[in-house]
């Protein structure tokens, strides 16, 4: 798996940041695309990567401010074109999006060639998705805004190919079945698929958060997690000032790291009125201050995970 960020700025675009997108690969689970948030351009900023739009399952919204929909639009008409026709989409997010996106395309006239779902909620959600489960839990932004915590299906443990050749089981299609079952039959015999393989790898968790304040409903989407994604508008200053706007200061998303047990943070939503320069200072100082692992990133930035 693999998050690409397509967008890193908040509320305005700058000249080396555009507004919210972010892109997560489910390989090697499926081959799909999921976005969350589609900022104003983001189709442009898709153009400059390997994403391909037909490869987009599904959309997550966090919320309906325009920095992080006004790409959808243009989005959604120029799949069609680019590899989307005939396969379906799933688009989720906080009540409202439905007639937004149905209004922009009446009014436009445009014409989808493929099946659009929208899956509307007004509190929270809970899905199963592909073996993925996704629960979306409203955050503190003065309008309703969501964290997505993505839980990714175990991974099988590895084939101990030792073991079966030493039953006298070479290489083949029978390996397969070892893998999909729980038991398979060899020379007669009856196995426990299990005893030939390695243990079972905890699939990961992923929280990415719409923009908030500190609130309760954090320390639920964040707890134990492999990787956050996080807004940090304020990334000095004033904490005051950071929350009188519904937004979190740096702070407050350390604070939530340590007690959520957070493993890597990437924080993204920074304030246009920050310079790429002083991004890198501020991270280089946090850096000598704690032993937290986090990164503030940049459009085009690329993780695996």
């Amino acid at each position: 798996m693999e998050l690409t960020f397509l967008g890193t700025s908040a509320g305005l675009p700058t000249k080396e940041r555009n507004t919210q997108s972010i892109a997560f690969n489910c390989l090697p689970y499926e081959n799909q695309i999921w976005l969350f948030d589609v900022g104003e351009a983001t189709q442009h900023r898709v153009l400059h990567t390997g994403i391909k739009l037909g490869k987009v399952s599904h959309i997550f919204i966090t919320h309906l401010h325009g920095d992080h929909i006004f790409g959808l639009p243009g989005l959604l008409t120029s799949r069609s074109f680019q590899g989307g026709k005939d396969k379906p989409l799933t688009i989720i997010g906080p009540k409202g999006i439905a007639k937004f996106i149905e209004t922009a395309l009446e009014i436009s006239q445009s014409n989808l060639n493929y099946q659009m779902t929208i899956n509307e909620f007004d509190t929270e959600i809970n899905l199963n998705i592909n073996g993925f489960h996704v629960q979306a839990l409203p955050l503190k932004h003065g309008i309703l805004s969501v964290g997505y915590r993505i839980e990714a299906p175990d991974i099988e443990g590895k084939l101990d190919v030792a073991k079966l050749k030493a039953l006298g089981m070479e290489p083949g299609p029978l390996y397969q079945k070892v893998k999909a079952d729980e038991t398979f039959e060899y020379n007669g015999q009856i196995y426990q698929s299990k005893n030939f393989k390695g243990s079972k790898q905890k699939g990961k968790v992923i929280t990415i958060f719409g923009d908030t304040m500190i609130c309760e409903n954090q320390a639920i989407l964040a707890h134990n997690a492999d990787l956050i994604v996080h807004e940090t508008t304020y990334i000095e200053g004033d904490k005051q000032l950071a929350n009188s706007y519904h937004h979190s200061h740096i702070d407050d998303v350390l604070q939530l790291m340590k007690n959520a047990n957070v493993k890597k943070g990437l924080f993204t939503h920074l304030s246009n009125r920050y310079e790429l320069e002083e991004v890198n200072e501020i991270e280089h100082d946090i850096q000598q201050t704690t032993t937290q692992d986090i990164k503030f990133v940049k459009d085009y930035d690329n993780f695996q995970i």
